[in-house]
């Protein structure tokens, strides 16, 4: 029996720290927060001006807590082994709340690691700490003050403009910046320009371009004027002016921490953010290696450029062996960005040793470019300036001159371990007062452009610069503007919807705090103030909330409605002889009956009615009305009652089959579903178990970490693959 338990946030994690640990220690996972704040109220009670959460044991997380509390009672010793940031803080705190009933929390050892290494875990437990409460508090505070923002505003922009619609502090800043960058877009003008390049030959070489570096650009306004210089500096002898050749270092950059690994993965390997920290997790919670299991990356979330001694030795050593002293340059970076932590570090490989080539075959193609570009970064970051020769040639005649650059690399510095070099611009040997040849001249014609959209990179590079949100907060807020509709898509550029707009307008007039960018900055400022123990928490919610709800109050009253209810002259409800009205909910326009919800007829803008639902002999057992049958949003049939939205009562239409599995995380049944998409495996108990596939689930084990193998088919082969989205243990179906 084990002595102690280790609790950590995930599975992958908790597998790659117990392959650490021996036989005397358990390691679970809490799945993330095991008590949080409730869906269906909003939550927070106030009091004599105090803000008392009202947190509970979620639904979906019952069971783990119920089996952290059986093996924390067997248990010697409760470790809370949490990511080390105010989140993984405030996960640890829950845990050890829900374990002592909110006493002596201070109890339970507290162990903090940046990278899960055989070193790091043995280094933590020999060093337990207690919980910091207050970054546990500054998490609590921004959770609140989260909470406050989405129960009480969302609300009112869907009473005032549509359903399905919500605002944050830091969600609604971000969206401000998208619509104000289109309006800047939709005003813009373009401005006609010229410019001349002249193409001179030096024997025996090809044509060398060169701009005439006289004229001021935009100062040739059209085509007459460009034609006028064109004429004035053809047919005239050209002669070396001047040239001027120095150096220019190129430094290399510091290694990551989470904004710049975004921008740099969205750029260079066409990684949103969402799936950058998605594939960054992985790597850090452990991985197979040629050494077993280790996390193979520094936490992905920090705002640090910090790195520890012992890493920057390691790079020292590496670069002293591959490319020589030479190439050494050992640098401490400190970061730029508002609130930084620098107590963490940067995101840098755990193991110098193990090379991106080393794990080619241990890691995924998309794993494999990330630790890549992470790896050589960190390396880079230690290594000398690339030197350039600048060249800068000027070719004078009577009238006019002509300028052209160029450049050779002299010595490649940090570009070495990156195995590619910007390409040479070298040109031909010349002389001060040599003649060459004018070839030819011809004249470009140019328009100014409007500044370009934000695209989730350089939105998150803004983001930072004003600071706005955190690491932990850049994914998620750009994930869900584009999940609520508010911005799409299009070549990598986020556009504004028309209804962004509308909630910006209503927000900038009624509620100018919420999208004020100093605002929310400020806000963020005040949470780091709260976890550096400069601030009480709770006077920092009573100053939000006060004048808030009286924004709130005033905005029930003073906003008019947007809400689209045009009625169409000349036609008429077929069933009740009602006006119809040109309507727009969440997923478009459509056409009502203004006597809904008396009468509930609704057509589509193409005409087509939606199908009304079937009726049934089945009696509602909470009212007794019929029971008719709809078809859910993923294309399954179910019974509900007729008379919705009184009564909300609703049951499948048939069970779903038994397919004879039991389910690996609570044992119940897996059923077999179909969707539109196709047929999908679930618990029996879901939603209140998660466990969801769409390989069919067998009753063969994983040999690797003993989770349940679905069947599929792969590359035209029938396989088994381990259904455990952490391991990725397949093999061909015999």
């Amino acid at each position: 029996m084990a002595k102690n338990l280790v609790i950590v946030e995930s599975p992958a994690k908790a597998k790659t720290i117990k392959n650490f640990l021996g036989k005397d220690y358990e390691v679970l996972a809490s799945k993330g927060h095991i008590r949080d704040l409730p869906k269906s109220s909003f939550g927070i009670k106030i009091e004599d001006g105090k803000f008392i959460p009202e947190y509970r044991v979620t639904k979906d997380h019952s069971d783990i807590a119920k089996k952290i509390k059986e093996s924390a009672k067997k248990a010697d010793t409760v470790y809370i082994a949490t990511d080390e940031d105010r989140e993984g803080e405030a996960i640890g705190y829950h845990i050890a709340y829900m374990l002592n009933r909110g006493k002596d929390i201070e109890k339970f050892p507290r162990i903090a690691f940046h990278e899960i290494t055989k070193k790091a875990i043995k280094n933590a437990l020999e060093n337990p700490r207690t919980l910091n409460m207050d970054n546990v508090n500054a998490q609590q505070a921004r959770r609140l003050l989260d909470r406050i923002v989405g129960y009480r505003l969302s609300p009112l922009l869907g009473q005032k403009i549509q359903r399905g619609l919500s605002a944050g502090r830091v969600q609604s800043s971000a969206l401000k910046l998208i619509v104000d960058r289109e309006r800047e877009i939709q005003k813009f003008i373009p401005v006609e320009y010229w410019s001349v390049l002249g193409y001179f030959k030096k024997t025996e070489s090809s044509l060398i371009e060169f701009e005439n570096n006289k004229i001021e650009k935009l100062s040739i306004k059209n085509k007459d004027e460009a034609d006028n210089i064109l004429n004035s500096l053809k047919a005239l002898t050209y002669k070396v002016e001047n040239i001027e050749k120095k150096e220019r270092k190129t430094n290399s950059l510091p290694p990551f921490m989470t904004s710049t690994l975004q921008q740099t993965a969205s750029s260079m390997l066409g990684f949103s953010p969402k799936k950058t920290m998605q594939i960054a997790q992985k790597l850090y919670e452990g991985v197979k290696t040629p050494v077993g299991n280790m996390g193979i990356i520094t936490y992905m979330r920090t705002d640090s450029l910090n790195i520890a001694k012992e890493a920057q030795d390691a790079a020292v050593e590496f670069i002293k062996n591959e490319f020589g002293d030479k190439y050494l340059n050992p640098t401490v970076y400190k970061s730029k960005a508002q609130g930084a932590q620098e107590a963490h570090e940067a995101i840098r490989p755990t193991e110098v040793k193990l090379t991106p080539y080393d794990l080619r075959n241990y890691l995924s193609s998309d794993e494999f470019r990330l630790y890549q570009l992470i790896y050589n970064r960190f390396i880079a970051s230690q290594m000398k300036p690339a030197i350039f020769e600048i060249q800068n040639i000027i070719f004078a005649s009577s009238k006019g001159k002509f300028k052209t650059s160029g450049r050779k690399l002299i010595f490649d510095g940090f570009y070495r371990i990156y195995g590619d070099k910007d390409r040479d611009k070298v040109l031909p040997d010349f002389k001060v007062g040599e003649e060459l040849k004018l070839e030819d001249i011809k004249a470009e014609q140019h328009f100014t452009e409007p500044p370009s959209r934000y695209s989730e990179a350089s939105l998150i590079k803004e983001l930072e610069k004003r600071g706005i949100g955190r690491p932990s907060t850049y994914a998620p807020t750009i994930t869900l503007l584009q999940n609520r509709e508010y911005v799409k898509t299009e070549k990598k550029q986020l556009i504004p919807t028309e209804i962004a707009f509308k909630v910006i307008e209503i927000l900038e007039k009624y509620f100018p705090n919420i999208v004020d960018a100093n605002f929310t900055a400020k806000m963020e400022e005040e949470l780091d103030e709260i976890a550096e123990h400069k601030k009480d928490w709770q006077e920092v919610l009573e100053e939000f909330y006060e004048p808030f709800i009286k924004q709130i109050e005033e905005g029930k009253k003073n906003i008019p409605s947007q809400k689209v209810a045009k009625p169409l002259e000349g036609e008429f409800c077929p069933e009740c002889g009602g006006q119809l009205l040109l309507r727009k909910g969440r997923y478009g326009e459509f056409i009502a009956c203004s006597n809904f919800p008396k009468c509930k007829y609704t057509r589509q803008m193409d005409g087509t009615e939606k199908p009304k639902p079937k009726e049934t002999d089945i009696k509602c057992d909470k009212c007794g009305s019929p029971m008719v049958i709809k078809t859910s949003r993923k294309g399954e049939e179910f019974l509900a009652c007729s008379n919705y939205p009184k009564c909300k009562n609703a049951k499948p239409l048939k069970e779903p089959e038994k397919i004879g599995i039991k389910c690996p995380e609570c044992g119940k049944e897996i059923v077999e579903k179909k969707s539109k998409k196709g047929v999908y495996y679930t618990c029996e108990d879901y939603p209140n178990c998660k466990f969801s596939s769409n390989f069919k689930p067998t009753d063969k084990k994983c040999p690797e970490c003993g989770y349940i193998m679905g069947e599929r088919t792969f590359r035209n082969k029938e396989i088994y693959e381990c259904l455990n989205k952490s391991c990725k243990h397949r093999e061909d179906k015999k």
